[in-house]
């Protein structure tokens, strides 16, 4: 046995699941709360004082709008795949879970800043967001190994085509919200090369369809509250 595998064995017989739990509801306390920081520079470049002068009031709003529905979409990612690494068993397979987590705190670091720039908030329901994610990402878990990465593979492709449309909704001068946009999705395409190169497999086409529905309900309130 490897000394890589021996601390891992260790790590985990020295943290029960209570204790995970525990430190799951101090991480989705952080997240909620704003607390998160980032750990790579933000691609919009050093943030700006609060106000856009290129932009007008009502493009300004819409720009928010958009980067709200983004900044949920990075908290229901957060809460997923914080859910899934939960339940998980396999080290190699959690630990993919794990690192897309710690990928997506930069994207909401980011999402949270460029709001604040436009004068807005971020969505006031984000802990029922967190919540409803969490939950479903232990039951995604309970799928298998296949079925646990393929969700984590169908999220990603929705997320990227989701941030594609963003790319081209956004005002076309508002370069920095284009930035963090387009950083977003290229993370997002690797979360799901990722999650692929591990086994995951396509999930049956009814189970898509239901994420793209509730998708579609997460981001239409998420622009408006």
């Amino acid at each position: 046995m490897t000394e890589k595998a021996i601390v891992v064995q260790e790590f985990d017989r020295r943290y029960s699941l209570a204790d995970r739990v525990l430190a799951e509801i101090g991480t989705a306390l952080e997240v909620l709360s704003g607390a998160s920081r980032a750990s790579r520079p933000n691609p919009a470049g050093p943030q700006m004082a609060a106000g856009e002068p290129d932009l007008s009031q009502a493009q300004a709003r819409h720009a928010a709008g958009l980067m709200r529905v983004n900044h949920v979409g990075e908290v229901c990612a957060q809460a997923l795949y914080r859910g899934q690494a939960l339940m998980c068993k396999e080290t190699s397979v959690r630990k993919v879970f794990e690192t897309a987590a710690q990928e997506e705190v930069d994207h909401l670091s980011w999402c949270r800043d460029r709001i604040r720039e436009l004068n807005s908030h971020t969505s006031l329901l984000n802990p029922l967001w967190y919540a409803g994610s969490f939950g479903l990402g232990v039951l995604a878990s309970a799928a298998g190994r296949e079925r646990n990465l393929g969700f984590m593979a169908e999220t990603e492709r929705q997320v990227e085509a989701h941030l594609e449309r963003h790319l081209s909704d956004l005002p076309a001068q508002d370069s920095r919200s284009r930035a963090i946009v387009q950083q977003m999705k290229e993370d997002e395409v690797h979360h799901r090369e990722t999650a692929e190169q591990h086994g995951g497999t396509p999930l049956p086409v009814p189970v898509r369809g239901i994420m793209t529905a509730m998708s579609k309900v997460m981001t239409t309130l998420a622009y408006r509250v």
